[in-house]
Formats: structure tokens, C-alpha cells, sequence
């Protein structure tokens, strides 16, 4: 049996699903259901056989999407005992989630779509457990990222879940971008795309880190950023309760169980390659004790019993960060199936438990005599308590010092509007494209800092498509621009072949013009559109609600588009030590997701602005 099967049961099964009939309950869930039920009788069968005949890691080099002679874009599978676990785990309690979604959101408006998006996320767990190499983790990563997406906004005619949506999926892009950056310099570091079977060659690691050392740092750090911001790690912690807006399923299978450990998996899996960086281990080690540490006492206060469960758990996963960090690994892993299934279990009883302790409180409640924080002297008491119910500040700090600083400067660019695009911007770009055919005539000087101007002015595009509010069509078209600008900026590199610009930017176009056309298409029908405001359009269209979607997604290079592969060729064309480019075109790739998915989110989610009063927006 090949390692492919796993990710095709799941994708058969969502494409199959998404043809169903919307009000067939019953045909729905059997077909959710049957797959999963399928992959996990596989998944068992399977890894016994495995077990059984010695247990020895299988690597699959499965297909190449692209090559040429200096890069390979190929999906690879592996299977060892960390993608045994997870495949195991995953495969079970999604089994039994899906079991008990089929009463629990029976005659739910959006039965049908929770069912598909949980069997899409399932995709994207399979992809990423049982990835090979770095390339096919992202693919599994990205699809995990836009599916919590849309389960947390799952009620969409809602404020408040649409944004906690757009929070979330604004951690998770600061994630995707620290796995694009590890791989940009992976390439850099061993000069091809290596695979998670090649990390566990000690003698080929000690040889590249010996000469490589700073770089080596650099992915490790990137690899824990990436998973910091997976596992609601500090400074990320505060994400995770607010991802308990979607239905309580969801909630358990992906923030109580999965998803959140899947920063742990990536550095279960990269732990080969950081192994003897001291330095690295301290900080893992340091940042799982510091975020169990406050999330224990931020879970103690909690009144709602979802965020108490979601800091219990983040505390949990700290502590599992030390396990890797001391290289307990098969703990780790125990530890990590334990607390999947414990938080899965309270998340679903979660609505029984809270009848049953009031009706306790009422009757029986009998509070503790002393408790470990009545030895602390008062003012520390009180302290303690004050950072602990305002949630030690994480949500303002990251508005304060991340996105409150890129709204100013996007405020401030006054000059970037149509005219401002149609009159200098485009022409500009003109000039760098003759610039760039006569490169050979440029002095070195020049042509080492104009790939770093160019993208610093598709960066500028971009701050302001982040903080766009009057006109939808031009913060898209800012989108847009901004790709061209970047494909511009990488292009003055040597070595660059001119149809892998055309790869990158195909997407963009086809893409950005079948998302233009939505958007003309609603202002046809609805008149001018802002966005001040949430529109909730799905309601009234749900077709270009959904086009309008995969437009998006096109856009932000997710892996349904050339863009997809187009990013990644990027960045390894640009060298290792064009680190200002590197930021520039990360910090772009950052911005244009949130850009995108706040465009799609204020047009098409929230209240219905026909039917229903709007509500502060300040935020995204």
C-alpha cells in the first residue's frame, strides 16, 4: 500500500461531498463518515503491517511539480513513528468528532459546509503528518491554516466569530511565512531541497553546520516561530480561546486536539537538524516553561469553560516544548496523544459540564480552604490575579507593537490611490523592466540595490491595501501590483529564468482578474461597497461568494494556483545575504494573505448590512 492512499481516501471523500445534495443530512454525514472510517481502518491496518515487518522509516518520492537544474519542487512522503502517532491520533478522533457532529448540528444551516471543511482540514493533516520534506509540509500547512479559517467563522452571519477569524488566520500567516523563510535559507544551506529522511544523517548535518552556523540558527529559529504560532505558544497564546468561536466540534478537533499540535510535530520532525544547537534547545525549553507557566494562571480564571480548556491545553503543549527541547521525543509524542484525547473529550462534554456545575454551585459548592497562591504575600496575589484576568495583555500587545504600527504607515501613504497607481506607479514599473533589460549596463552598486528598492515599493503597496477603507478595488488592485513588483525585484538576481517570472505571476493574473470580476459583478448588483464595514454578502450570493474565495486563495499563492510554486521559486533566487530583500518580500507575503482574506471578509461575512445593524469594526 503507498503513502499516497492516505491523502487520497480524504480527498475523494471532500470531492465526493461537495457535490451532495445541501439539505441530504444523512448522505452528508454517511459520506464524512464512510471516509473517515476508511482511512482509519487503512491507517491501522497499515502501520501494523509496518510494525510487523520492522518498522523501518519509508520514504516516498511521489511527484515532481517542477524542476529545473538548480531547484526540484517534489511532494514526498515519510513514515516513521512520529507520523505513525499523529496519522493514528488524527485518523481516530476525527472519526469519532465527525460521529458525534452528525446529531449535534443536525438541521444546522451550514451542515453541509462544516462536514466539507472539516474532510478539506483532514486533507491537510494527512499531507502535513506524512509529509517528506519541507515543500510538501507547507502544502499540508497552508490548507490547515485557510480551514481554521473558515471553521471559526462558521457562523458567519455572526461579528464576533468573523473576527476572531481574521486574528487567527493573522498568526497562522506569521507561521507560513517562518516556514517559507526556513526553506529559503535550507536551500541556501544545502544547496538543494532536502528531505526529513536526509535530517536524520548526523554526519551530513554536523558537516553543513559546521561551516554554516549562523544560517543554521537562522532556520531553527524560524522553524520555532513557525510553531510558536501553530501551538499558541507566548507571545501567540491569546488566538487559541478566541478560535472556540466555531461550533464545539471544531473546537475539539482542532484547538483541543490536532491542529494545535502540529507546531509540536514540526519540531519533532526538524529535530535532527537542531539537535546539537544549544542555544535553540534553551529556547524552546525557555518558552514552554514560561507559557505554561502563564497559561496555567490565565486558565485558573477563566469563566468561560472553552478558554479554560484552550490555556489548559496551551499549557500542556509548553510543557511538551521542554519534552522535545531534553529530546524525550517518544514522551513527547505519549504526551501529545494524551492531551489530544483529553481535550477532545472535554471540549465535547463541555456544554453538559457547565448544567452540571451550576446546578453544583448552587447545592454543593463548597469552595477550597487554601490554595498554593495564599502563600504568595497579597500585593503579589493581587498581581498575579489582574495579569491573569486580562489575559497578561498578549491581545494588546499585538495589536500595540505588530498591527497598530503597520495601520499608521498605511494610513500615512496618502499618494497610493488609482490615480496615483495609473500615473506613477505603472509607468515606474515600466522603467524597471528597461532597467532590467539592460542589467549588463548597470554598475554594481545599482544593481544590488534595486531589487531591494523594488520591493520595498511593492511592501509600501501592500501597507496600504492592509489599510485600505474606502475603495475594495483598489486595495485588490494593490495586491496585485504588489506580486508584480516583488517578481520585478527578484528578477535583477542572475540566474533568473524568465519563465519561472511567468509561473509566479500566471496565478496572480488569472486570479486577481476572476476576483476583479466579482467584485465588479457585486457592485452592479449592490452598489458602491466599502469596507468600513462587515457586508455579509454570502447570504445574497453565495455563488460569488465562493469564487470570490478561491480568487483569494489564488492570490496568496495557496495550492491551487502556479503561485504556490512561483513563491517558493522566489525566494531561492534570493541570495543569502540579501537579507533586507528577504524581509522585504516575506513581510509582502505576510500582508497580502491578511489584505486578501480581510477583503473577502468584510464583503461577503458578518451581519447582513440590509437586515442587521453594523457593529464597531476596528480591528482588521
Amino acid at each position: 500500500m503507498n503513502l499516497s492512499i492516505f491523502i487520497w481516501i480524504p480527498v475523494i471523500g471532500f470531492l465526493v461531498s461537495l457535490i451532495l445534495p445541501k439539505k441530504n443530512e444523512t448522505l452528508i454525514s454517511a459520506t464524512a463518515f464512510g471516509t473517515l472510517g476508511i482511512q482509519l481502518a487503512s491507517a491501522i491496518l497499515f502501520v501494523v503491517m509496518w510494525i510487523f515487518q520492522g518498522a523501518e522509516p519509508i520514504q516516498v518520492n511521489d511527484i515532481i511539480l517542477f524542476k529545473n537544474k538548480e531547484y526540484v519542487f517534489q511532494i514526498d512522503f515519510l513514515l516513521d513513528y512520529i507520523s505513525a502517532v499523529y496519522m493514528l491520533v488524527g485518523a481516530l478522533l476525527t472519526f469519532m468528532v465527525t460521529l458525534y457532529s452528525r446529531y449535534y448540528l443536525h438541521r444546522e444551516a451550514g451542515y453541509k459546509r462544516f462536514f466539507n471543511t472539516t474532510l478539506f482540514f483532514y486533507v491537510g493533516y494527512c499531507l502535513t503528518t506524512l509529509s517528506g520534506n519541507l515543500e510538501t509540509l507547507f502544502i499540508g500547512w497552508e490548507i490547515l491554516g485557510i480551514s481554521s479559517f473558515l471553521l471559526i467563522s462558521f457562523y458567519r452571519e455572526r461579528y464576533l466569530p468573523v473576527k476572531n477569524a481574521v486574528k487567527v488566520f493573522s498568526i497562522y500567516r506569521i507561521g507560513d511565512v517562518g516556514i517559507i523563510l526556513a526553506m529559503w535559507a535550507s536551500h541556501h544551506l544545502w544547496g538543494q531541497n532536502i528531505t526529513f529522511s536526509q535530517l536524520n544523517n548526523a554526519e551530513l548535518v554536523h558537516e553543513h553546520l559546521m561551516t554554516h552556523s549562523a544560517i543554521g540558527v537562522f532556520i531553527s529559529a524560524m522553524f520555532l516561530l513557525s510553531a510558536s504560532a501553530k501551538s499558541a505558544q507566548m507571545p501567540f497564546s491569546s488566538w487559541l480561546p478566541r478560535a472556540m468561536e466555531g461550533p464545539t466540534p471544531s473546537s475539539a478537533i482542532f484547538y483541543g486536539s490536532l491542529s494545535v499540535h502540529i507546531g509540536v510535530f514540526l519540531l519533532l520532525r526538524t529535530f535532527p537538524f537542531w539537535e546539537f544547537q544549544t542555544s535553540v534547545r534553551v529556547a524552546i525549553a525557555l518558552l514552554g516553561l514560561i507559557t505554561m507557566f502563564i497559561a496555567t494562571g490565565i486558565a485558573r480564571v477563566q469563566s468561560s469553560v472553552k478558554s479554560q480548556i484552550a490555556y489548559a491545553s496551551i499549557a500542556q503543549i509548553g510543557i511538551i516544548f521542554i519534552e522535545v527541547s531534553l529530546g524525550f521525543e517518544k514522551l513527547a509524542l505519549f504526551h501529545f496523544a494524551g492531551n489530544a484525547f483529553l481535550r477532545t473529550y472535554q471540549l465535547l462534554v463541555s456544554p453538559s459540564v457547565v448544567s452540571y456545575l451550576i446546578r453544583e454551585q448552587f447545592y454543593s459548592f463548597v469552595p477550597r480552604l487554601q490554595t498554593l497562591e495564599d502563600r504568595f504575600p497579597k500585593k503579589l496575589q493581587y498581581s498575579i490575579y489582574l495579569l491573569c484576568l486580562k489575559e497578561w495583555n498578549l491581545d494588546s500587545m499585538m495589536y500595540q507593537y505588530l498591527w497598530n504600527p503597520i495601520k499608521w504607515v498605511g494610513n500615512k501613504i496618502k499618494f497610493l490611490n488609482a490615480r496615483g497607481l495609473l500615473f506613477i506607479f505603472i509607468p515606474l514599473y515600466f522603467v524597471g523592466i528597461y532597467l532590467q533589460s539592460k542589467l549588463d549596463l548597470l554598475s554594481e552598486s545599482w544593481a544590488e540595490f534595486l531589487p531591494i528598492a523594488f520591493a520595498f515599493i511593492g511592501l509600501v503597496m501592500v501597507f496600504k491595501s492592509f489599510t485600505q477603507r474606502k475603495s475594495i478595488r483598489v486595495s485588490w488592485l494593490l495586491v496585485i501590483m504588489n506580486h508584480f513588483w516583488i517578481s520585478l525585484a527578484i528578477s535583477f538576481n542572475e540566474h533568473y529564468d524568465s519563465t519561472e517570472n511567468w509561473l509566479y505571476l500566471s496565478g496572480i493574473v488569472v486570479f486577481g482578474i476572476v476576483g476583479y470580476w466579482c467584485l465588479q459583478r457585486l457592485f452592479s448588483q449592490e452598489g458602491k461597497i466599502t469596507l468600513q464595514r462587515f457586508h455579509g454578502l454570502s447570504e445574497a450570493h453565495p455563488k460569488i461568494a465562493l469564487v470570490f474565495l478561491l480568487a483569494c486563495l489564488g492570490l496568496t499563492g495557496f495550492p491551487i494556483s502556479p503561485t504556490f510554486i512561483g513563491e517558493d521559486l522566489i525566494f531561492s533566487h534570493i541570495h543569502e545575504d540579501q537579507f533586507f530583500l528577504a524581509a522585504f518580500v516575506s513581510l509582502s507575503f505576510i500582508l497580502d494573505g491578511l489584505a486578501v482574506i480581510r477583503i473577502y471578509a468584510r464583503v461577503f461575512m458578518g451581519p447582513y448590512y440590509k437586515t442587521h445593524s453594523d457593529f464597531s469594526s476596528r480591528y482588521f
